[in-house]
Protein backbone atom coordinates (compact mmCIF):
# COMPACT_ATOMS: atom_id res chain seq x y z
CA UNK A 1 0.00 0.00 0.00
CA UNK A 2 1.37 3.37 -1.13
CA UNK A 3 2.01 6.04 1.41
CA UNK A 4 0.75 9.59 0.70
CA UNK A 5 3.08 12.52 1.22
CA UNK A 6 1.82 14.63 4.00
CA UNK A 7 2.01 18.44 3.69
CA UNK A 8 4.04 20.07 6.39
CA UNK A 9 1.99 23.03 7.71
CA UNK A 10 4.43 23.86 10.40
CA UNK A 11 5.29 27.60 10.25
CA UNK A 12 8.82 28.19 9.12
CA UNK A 13 10.88 30.20 11.55
CA UNK A 14 13.25 32.72 9.86
CA UNK A 15 16.55 33.71 11.28
CA UNK A 16 17.35 37.30 12.16
CA UNK A 17 19.64 37.62 9.12
CA UNK A 18 16.85 36.43 6.79
CA UNK A 19 14.42 38.98 8.22
CA UNK A 20 16.94 41.77 7.77
CA UNK A 21 17.68 40.61 4.22
CA UNK A 22 13.98 40.73 3.31
CA UNK A 23 13.59 44.19 4.82
CA UNK A 24 16.54 45.44 2.80
CA UNK A 25 15.10 43.87 -0.36
CA UNK A 26 11.69 45.51 0.18
CA UNK A 27 13.37 48.86 0.87
CA UNK A 28 15.45 48.63 -2.32
CA UNK A 29 12.35 47.72 -4.32
CA UNK A 30 10.42 50.67 -2.86
CA UNK A 31 13.28 53.07 -3.62
CA UNK A 32 13.57 51.74 -7.16
CA UNK A 33 9.83 52.15 -7.74
CA UNK A 34 9.95 55.68 -6.34
CA UNK A 35 12.87 56.65 -8.57
CA UNK A 36 11.12 55.19 -11.62
CA UNK A 37 8.44 57.90 -11.53
CA UNK A 38 9.93 60.65 -9.39
CA UNK A 39 12.97 61.24 -11.59
CA UNK A 40 11.02 61.79 -14.86
CA UNK A 41 8.54 64.06 -13.07
CA UNK A 42 11.27 66.19 -11.51
CA UNK A 43 13.16 66.33 -14.80
CA UNK A 44 10.00 67.45 -16.61
CA UNK A 45 9.35 70.15 -14.03
CA UNK A 46 12.98 71.29 -14.34
CA UNK A 47 12.80 71.50 -18.14
CA UNK A 48 9.50 73.40 -17.99
CA UNK A 49 10.99 75.88 -15.55
CA UNK A 50 14.03 76.40 -17.74
CA UNK A 51 11.81 76.81 -20.82
CA UNK A 52 9.73 79.48 -19.09
CA UNK A 53 12.88 81.39 -18.12
CA UNK A 54 14.55 81.04 -21.53
CA UNK A 55 11.50 81.72 -23.76
CA UNK A 56 11.39 85.55 -23.57
CA UNK A 57 15.12 85.96 -24.29
CA UNK A 58 15.23 83.40 -27.07
CA UNK A 59 11.97 84.56 -28.65
CA UNK A 60 13.07 88.20 -28.63
CA UNK A 61 16.41 87.25 -30.19
CA UNK A 62 14.69 85.16 -32.86
CA UNK A 63 12.17 87.90 -33.73
CA UNK A 64 14.97 90.46 -33.90
CA UNK A 65 16.77 88.20 -36.34
CA UNK A 66 13.63 87.89 -38.48
CA UNK A 67 13.14 91.67 -38.40
CA UNK A 68 16.74 92.27 -39.46
CA UNK A 69 16.36 89.85 -42.34
CA UNK A 70 13.21 91.68 -43.44
CA UNK A 71 15.10 95.00 -43.38
CA UNK A 72 18.02 93.48 -45.29
CA UNK A 73 15.66 92.00 -47.90
CA UNK A 74 13.99 95.40 -48.29
CA UNK A 75 17.36 97.10 -48.88
CA UNK A 76 18.22 94.47 -51.47
CA UNK A 77 14.91 95.04 -53.27
CA UNK A 78 15.45 98.82 -53.21
CA UNK A 79 18.93 98.42 -54.68
CA UNK A 80 17.43 96.85 -57.83
CA UNK A 81 15.20 99.86 -58.57
CA UNK A 82 16.00 102.65 -61.01
CA UNK A 83 15.64 106.41 -60.59
CA UNK A 84 12.44 106.19 -62.64
CA UNK A 85 11.06 103.59 -60.21
CA UNK A 86 11.88 105.83 -57.23
CA UNK A 87 10.07 108.77 -58.84
CA UNK A 88 6.97 106.72 -59.59
CA UNK A 89 6.71 105.30 -56.06
CA UNK A 90 7.24 108.68 -54.40
CA UNK A 91 4.80 110.46 -56.71
CA UNK A 92 2.10 107.92 -55.86
CA UNK A 93 2.76 108.41 -52.14
CA UNK A 94 2.72 112.21 -52.43
CA UNK A 95 -0.58 112.07 -54.30
CA UNK A 96 -2.05 109.82 -51.61
CA UNK A 97 -0.96 112.23 -48.88
CA UNK A 98 -2.40 115.23 -50.73
CA UNK A 99 -5.76 113.48 -50.98
CA UNK A 100 -5.68 112.69 -47.26
CA UNK A 101 -4.91 116.32 -46.40
CA UNK A 102 -7.84 117.52 -48.51
CA UNK A 103 -10.32 115.19 -46.80
CA UNK A 104 -8.92 115.80 -43.31
CA UNK A 105 -7.43 113.48 -40.67
CA UNK A 106 -10.58 113.44 -38.53
CA UNK A 107 -12.36 111.71 -41.41
CA UNK A 108 -9.64 109.54 -42.96
CA UNK A 109 -8.47 107.97 -39.68
CA UNK A 110 -11.96 106.61 -39.00
CA UNK A 111 -12.65 105.89 -42.70
CA UNK A 112 -9.27 105.10 -44.32
CA UNK A 113 -10.93 103.46 -47.33
CA UNK A 114 -11.96 106.88 -48.64
CA UNK A 115 -8.56 107.11 -50.34
CA UNK A 116 -7.95 104.07 -52.57
CA UNK A 117 -4.79 102.17 -53.40
CA UNK A 118 -3.21 102.17 -49.95
CA UNK A 119 -1.95 98.55 -49.99
CA UNK A 120 -0.08 98.97 -53.27
CA UNK A 121 1.69 102.27 -52.61
CA UNK A 122 5.36 101.82 -51.55
CA UNK A 123 4.87 98.03 -51.51
CA UNK A 124 7.91 97.37 -53.70
CA UNK A 125 8.51 93.74 -52.68
CA UNK A 126 4.91 92.57 -52.29
CA UNK A 127 5.50 91.73 -48.61
CA UNK A 128 3.70 94.80 -47.25
CA UNK A 129 6.91 96.48 -46.06
CA UNK A 130 7.06 100.17 -46.96
CA UNK A 131 10.34 100.93 -45.19
CA UNK A 132 11.86 100.73 -41.73
CA UNK A 133 12.33 102.85 -38.63
CA UNK A 134 15.56 103.27 -36.67
CA UNK A 135 15.69 104.63 -33.11
CA UNK A 136 19.34 104.55 -32.09
CA UNK A 137 18.79 105.67 -28.50
CA UNK A 138 16.81 102.52 -27.64
CA UNK A 139 18.57 100.27 -30.16
CA UNK A 140 15.51 99.65 -32.33
CA UNK A 141 15.35 98.92 -36.04
CA UNK A 142 11.99 97.61 -37.26
CA UNK A 143 10.40 97.06 -40.65
CA UNK A 144 7.26 99.15 -41.20
CA UNK A 145 4.33 97.26 -42.67
CA UNK A 146 1.12 98.56 -44.19
CA UNK A 147 -1.63 98.64 -41.55
CA UNK A 148 -1.76 97.86 -37.85
CA UNK A 149 -3.35 94.41 -37.81
CA UNK A 150 -2.65 92.08 -34.89
CA UNK A 151 -0.43 89.89 -37.08
CA UNK A 152 1.74 92.90 -37.99
CA UNK A 153 2.05 94.38 -34.51
CA UNK A 154 3.15 91.04 -33.04
CA UNK A 155 6.37 91.09 -35.05
CA UNK A 156 7.09 94.62 -36.29
CA UNK A 157 5.89 98.21 -36.60
CA UNK A 158 2.80 99.13 -38.57
CA UNK A 159 1.74 102.31 -40.36
CA UNK A 160 -1.66 103.56 -39.22
CA UNK A 161 -3.86 103.60 -42.30
CA UNK A 162 -5.66 106.89 -42.71
CA UNK A 163 -2.58 108.91 -41.72
CA UNK A 164 0.04 110.25 -44.13
CA UNK A 165 2.47 107.83 -45.68
CA UNK A 166 5.98 108.34 -44.23
CA UNK A 167 7.52 110.14 -47.19
CA UNK A 168 7.55 113.62 -45.64
CA UNK A 169 6.32 116.87 -47.11
CA UNK A 170 4.26 119.83 -45.98
CA UNK A 171 0.92 119.15 -44.29
CA UNK A 172 1.71 115.51 -43.51
CA UNK A 173 1.53 113.52 -40.30
CA UNK A 174 2.35 109.82 -40.39
CA UNK A 175 1.78 107.50 -37.42
CA UNK A 176 3.92 104.42 -36.77
CA UNK A 177 2.64 101.98 -34.14
CA UNK A 178 4.10 98.93 -32.37
CA UNK A 179 3.46 96.92 -29.22
CA UNK A 180 5.43 97.07 -26.00
CA UNK A 181 5.80 94.53 -23.24
CA UNK A 182 5.43 91.43 -25.41
CA UNK A 183 7.32 88.40 -24.04
CA UNK A 184 8.25 87.45 -27.60
CA UNK A 185 9.65 90.75 -28.90
CA UNK A 186 10.94 94.09 -27.61
CA UNK A 187 9.50 96.34 -30.36
CA UNK A 188 8.49 99.70 -28.74
CA UNK A 189 8.92 98.46 -25.15
CA UNK A 190 11.47 101.20 -24.36
CA UNK A 191 9.78 104.00 -26.29
CA UNK A 192 9.12 105.79 -22.98
CA UNK A 193 12.88 106.41 -22.69
CA UNK A 194 12.80 108.95 -25.53
CA UNK A 195 13.00 112.60 -24.54
CA UNK A 196 12.44 115.91 -26.28
CA UNK A 197 15.37 116.54 -28.60
CA UNK A 198 16.04 112.87 -29.37
CA UNK A 199 15.89 111.80 -33.01
CA UNK A 200 14.75 108.82 -35.05
CA UNK A 201 14.90 108.06 -38.75
CA UNK A 202 12.58 106.47 -41.27
CA UNK A 203 14.07 104.90 -44.39
CA UNK A 204 11.79 104.82 -47.42
CA UNK A 205 13.27 103.54 -50.67
CA UNK A 206 16.53 105.53 -51.14
CA UNK A 207 15.56 108.35 -48.76
CA UNK A 208 16.31 108.71 -45.04
CA UNK A 209 13.94 111.05 -43.17
CA UNK A 210 15.02 112.34 -39.76
CA UNK A 211 12.61 113.52 -37.06
CA UNK A 212 13.37 115.30 -33.79
CA UNK A 213 11.09 114.61 -30.84
CA UNK A 214 9.18 117.75 -29.83
CA UNK A 215 6.13 116.41 -28.01
CA UNK A 216 5.43 113.43 -25.74
CA UNK A 217 1.88 112.83 -24.59
CA UNK A 218 -0.31 110.15 -23.01
CA UNK A 219 -3.90 109.99 -24.21
CA UNK A 220 -6.87 107.66 -24.29
CA UNK A 221 -7.52 105.64 -27.48
CA UNK A 222 -10.38 107.90 -28.54
CA UNK A 223 -8.30 111.09 -28.22
CA UNK A 224 -6.88 111.44 -31.73
CA UNK A 225 -6.33 115.20 -32.06
CA UNK A 226 -2.58 114.79 -31.48
CA UNK A 227 -2.16 112.84 -34.72
CA UNK A 228 -4.16 115.12 -37.00
CA UNK A 229 -2.44 116.83 -39.92
CA UNK A 230 -1.42 120.42 -39.24
CA UNK A 231 -1.19 122.86 -42.11
CA UNK A 232 2.41 123.27 -43.34
CA UNK A 233 3.88 120.85 -40.77
CA UNK A 234 5.82 117.63 -41.41
CA UNK A 235 5.24 115.34 -38.41
CA UNK A 236 5.72 111.69 -37.55
CA UNK A 237 4.28 110.19 -34.35
CA UNK A 238 5.38 106.92 -32.76
CA UNK A 239 2.55 105.31 -30.85
CA UNK A 240 2.33 102.42 -28.39
CA UNK A 241 0.24 101.25 -25.44
CA UNK A 242 0.70 102.45 -21.86
CA UNK A 243 0.88 102.01 -18.84
CA UNK A 244 3.20 99.05 -19.18
CA UNK A 245 1.23 95.81 -18.92
CA UNK A 246 -2.12 97.61 -18.49
CA UNK A 247 -2.44 99.25 -21.92
CA UNK A 248 -5.50 101.42 -21.27
CA UNK A 249 -3.89 104.52 -22.80
CA UNK A 250 -1.58 105.47 -25.66
CA UNK A 251 1.91 106.89 -25.47
CA UNK A 252 2.54 109.26 -28.39
CA UNK A 253 6.03 110.48 -29.24
CA UNK A 254 5.85 113.13 -31.96
CA UNK A 255 8.76 114.39 -34.02
CA UNK A 256 9.11 117.18 -36.58
CA UNK A 257 11.18 116.77 -39.71
CA UNK A 258 14.76 118.06 -39.63
CA UNK A 259 17.64 117.91 -42.08
CA UNK A 260 19.20 114.46 -42.36
CA UNK A 261 22.94 114.47 -41.82
CA UNK A 262 25.06 113.05 -44.60
CA UNK A 263 26.46 110.32 -42.35
CA UNK A 264 22.92 109.03 -41.64
CA UNK A 265 22.24 108.73 -45.37
CA UNK A 266 25.14 106.39 -45.97
CA UNK A 267 25.79 104.52 -42.71
CA UNK A 268 23.17 102.13 -41.37
CA UNK A 269 22.96 100.69 -37.89
CA UNK A 270 24.41 97.20 -37.61
CA UNK A 271 21.58 94.77 -36.95
CA UNK A 272 21.88 93.71 -33.34
CA UNK A 273 19.89 90.59 -34.15
CA UNK A 274 23.01 88.94 -35.52
CA UNK A 275 24.87 89.48 -32.24
CA UNK A 276 23.87 86.73 -29.84
CA UNK A 277 23.01 88.10 -26.41
CA UNK A 278 25.49 86.98 -23.74
CA UNK A 279 22.56 86.11 -21.44
CA UNK A 280 21.25 83.74 -24.08
CA UNK A 281 24.65 82.08 -24.42
CA UNK A 282 24.90 81.67 -20.64
CA UNK A 283 21.45 80.09 -20.44
CA UNK A 284 22.16 77.70 -23.33
CA UNK A 285 25.38 76.58 -21.65
CA UNK A 286 23.74 76.26 -18.23
CA UNK A 287 20.80 74.08 -19.34
CA UNK A 288 22.85 70.99 -20.36
CA UNK A 289 25.00 71.35 -17.24
CA UNK A 290 21.94 71.45 -14.97
CA UNK A 291 20.40 68.44 -16.69
CA UNK A 292 23.61 66.40 -16.40
CA UNK A 293 24.00 67.36 -12.75
CA UNK A 294 20.38 66.44 -12.03
CA UNK A 295 20.73 63.01 -13.67
CA UNK A 296 23.99 62.39 -11.84
CA UNK A 297 22.48 63.22 -8.44
CA UNK A 298 19.38 61.10 -9.07
CA UNK A 299 21.42 57.95 -9.85
CA UNK A 300 22.11 55.42 -7.08
CA UNK A 301 25.50 55.85 -5.48
CA UNK A 302 26.93 52.65 -6.96
CA UNK A 303 26.01 53.66 -10.52
CA UNK A 304 27.52 57.15 -10.38
CA UNK A 305 30.98 55.70 -10.97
Amino acid sequence: MEQKNEIDNTPKVMTVSEVQHRKRARKRKAEKTKRSWVTPVLLTVLLLGVAIVVYPTFSDWWNSRVQSRAVASYDEAVATLTEVDYSEYFEAAYAYNEELAKIGSATTISNPGLVEGYEDILNISGTGIMGYITIEKINVQLPIYHGTSASVLQIAAGHLEGTSLPVGGESTHCVISAHRGLPSATLFTHLDQLETGDTFTITILNEVLTYEVDQISIVYPYELENIYIEEGQDYCTLMTCTPYGINTQRLMVRGHRIETEAVQKTIKVTAEAYKVDTKLVAICVAIPMVIILFIFVSLPRKKRH
